[in-house]
């Protein structure tokens, strides 16, 4: 487990530095000179006309640094839930497979356990490390040692109740994120709403363009803010719901294919 936990890990900082790297780039050479172009335009339009109405320009509403902060998250935690839905696929799959090796009706006896155990020990080591080699595992090494169907049914109940916990518990960097990500659109909400205070004065005087724009900036940032969050969250959902169906169909193999055919004689 102390190498899966740093390969994660690692995959974690570069999954962020990759995040921030594509999407700063993107806002440098695409989205910024665009809006500042799209900006100009539209300047250039209402001189003309002053009833000239503005279209909505997509590089305008994302070029703020709050969206950019935004979009480097949204990266971050979709890359974290991509590796963990991968982990959690092969695992799923791994229930496809027959690990205990005997035939259909066969029982399992305290001398055959040994048997079983050196079948589930010929996986590869990164298997070994999934959910359902370690609870059938744990469960013959409790059967084995106080002969006892009710001590094996219990390991294979607490081995998955304590899995379903961990899982959960490696949420909550995502579930930070997701909480962090509305949060930087207020702050740009803030910052907008303050710099138009900042210049009441000239909306007074009848220049309300650089009120127009700091409103902007407050409104565009809780928009992309919000959006991502809605996107992000049924995403989590997806992962959680696999990571729940993972544990509950581990459990059920446990009883199907290995606590029903233990037989003390």
């Amino acid at each position: 487990m102390r190498r899966t936990f740093s390969t994660e890990f690692v995959y974690q900082l570069a999954a962020l530095l990759i995040a921030f790297m594509l999407v700063h780039a993107t806002y440098v050479a695409v989205i910024r000179p665009n809006a500042e172009t799209d900006m100009a335009e539209q300047a250039r339009q209402l001189e003309q006309d002053p009833q000239h109405i503005p279209a909505r320009s997509y590089y305008v509403i994302v070029r703020d640094f709050e969206q950019e902060a935004c979009f480097v998250l949204m990266l971050w935690a979709v890359a974290i839930l991509g590796f963990k839905a991968v982990v959690t696929a092969r695992q799923q799959a791994q229930l496809d497979v027959d690990l205990i090796g005997l035939a259909p009706g066969e029982i399992i006896t305290i001398e055959q356990v040994g048997g079983v155990v050196s079948r589930i020990r010929e996986l590869s080591l990164d298997h070994q490390r999934y959910l359902l080699p370690r609870v059938l595992l744990g469960a013959l090494s409790r059967f084995a040692a106080t002969r006892n169907i009710q001590d094996a049914s219990t390991v294979v109940h607490k081995l998955c109740e304590s899995e379903g916990e961990r899982l959960d518990s490696e949420l909550s960097m995502i579930r930070y994120i997701a909480w962090a990500i509305p949060s930087i659109g207020f702050i740009g909400t803030v910052r907008g709403i303050g710099d138009a205070l900042a210049q009441a004065h000239r909306a007074v005087e009848g220049d309300i363009t650089g009120v127009t724009e700091s409103l902007g900036v407050a409104f565009n940032s809780t928009f992309i803010a919000l959006v991502l969050s809605i996107l992000l969250m049924f995403i989590i959902h997806q992962i959680q719901l696999m990571q729940e169906r993972l544990v509950l169909d581990t459990e059920r193999y446990s009883d199907d294919w290995l606590l029903s055919r233990l037989k003390l004689q």
